[in-house]
């Protein structure tokens, strides 16, 4: 698979992703630029963290608009992968390429630290490598890491498998206090379509 890494001005992760996809994945990638406009020569779309823009206004609102973002929504309808990372994902949320939103952290503090996630839906791309219920380690450091959505667009979410994560104990419970942003429904990844 050939690996495009979008980089807008205030990106600060494309470096490392485009290391971990070439060195541990061994999978060819560059990098585009926000003004790219032609992603035809790949197979695969990342959008790694960082502060697209800068974050002015709030995360992502500015990089949604840059020319790329035509490009990777008709990638991400062709049915090809797009991933969103940090920065990332709150991009491709208010470009409306996910549904809900992000919102401040909960406490109004940024978050910095390794936290537990259960797999919810190993059917997907992402997490066809889990088990079901399977509790995964990882790092997290966000301002605007809240995720939000109303009622009738969660239950949605859960009746066609597009919640992938969702923020868990060590024991992998689901609770408030493994909640480190005040996410709904305790959600920490998702999926456009579940698969």
């Amino acid at each position: 698979m050939r690996f495009g890494i979008v980089v807008f001005p205030g990106t600060n992760c494309d470096t490392d992703t485009l290391w971990v996809v070439r060195e541990v994945l061994q999978q060819p990638a560059e990098p585009v630029w926000h003004e790219d406009t032609d992603l035809s020569r790949f197979d695969a779309i990342l959008l790694p963290g960082g502060f697209a823009h800068g974050d002015y206004l709030r995360a992502g609102a500015i990089a949604r608009f840059s020319p790329v973002m035509g490009a990777v929504q008709a990638f991400a309808a062709a049915g090809k992968p797009v991933v969103g990372i940090c920065n990332g994902f709150q991009v491709l949320v208010e470009a409306g390429l996910l549904p809900g939103a992000m919102m401040r952290n909960a406490g109004l503090r940024f978050v910095c630290r390794e936290v537990h996630l259960r797999v919810e839906n190993a059917d997907s791309r992402f997490t066809r490598a889990c088990r079901p219920g399977q509790v995964l380690r990882m790092p997290i450091a966000h301002n605007e890491g809240a995720y939000y959505a109303d009622a009738e667009t969660l239950a949605c979410m859960n009746e066609r498998g597009q919640v992938l994560l969702r923020y868990c104990d060590a024991e992998g419970r689901v609770t408030p206090e493994a909640n480190p942003n005040g996410s709904s429904e305790n959600i920490a990844g998702i999926s456009r379509s579940g698969a």
